[in-house]
């Protein structure tokens, strides 16, 4: 079986932040979908998204979900999450806006306290998820 790998990006328009590097937002390798770290931006004008944890993540989350959209999946085909905070005191906020995200089992996952993220932001995730057989 021969595999190979596809990038690709999304417009504005299509609910997606702009690119801060570069970089695809995402990556297709069989049935796995890599997704690019999001960040807390506005899709329509790329400025960041409040300034406290809670609201960050949200929007984070629905950046990933445009991403995710144009692929027919959501957070529950997510099979693992890595998620950056800059600051471990937003733990427990973050747990609790995150486990509210997914309807099913809730995916593998990593979080690593960062000195810094890209464009000021205080949250960052990226992740994989699983495209099934149709």
């Amino acid at each position: 079986m021969t595999t190979t790998k596809q990038t690709f990006s999304f417009p504005q328009s299509q609910g997606v932040p702009p690119q801060v590097g570069p970089f695809a937002h995402a990556t297709q390798w069989g049935n796995l979908l890599f997704i690019t770290g999001q960040m807390p931006t506005d899709p329509a004008t790329g400025a960041v998204v409040g300034d406290d944890i809670v609201t960050q993540a949200t929007q984070v989350r629905k950046n990933l979900e445009a991403v995710l959209a144009q692929f027919g999946l959501t957070f529950d085909d997510a099979l693992m999450v890595r998620i950056y905070l800059t600051s471990f005191e937003d733990y427990a906020a973050f747990n609790t806006a995150y486990a509210s995200w997914f309807k099913g089992p809730l995916p593998s996952r990593t979080c690593v306290g960062v000195t810094g993220l890209a464009v000021g932001a205080i949250v960052e995730i990226d992740l994989i998820a699983g495209i099934a057989n149709g």
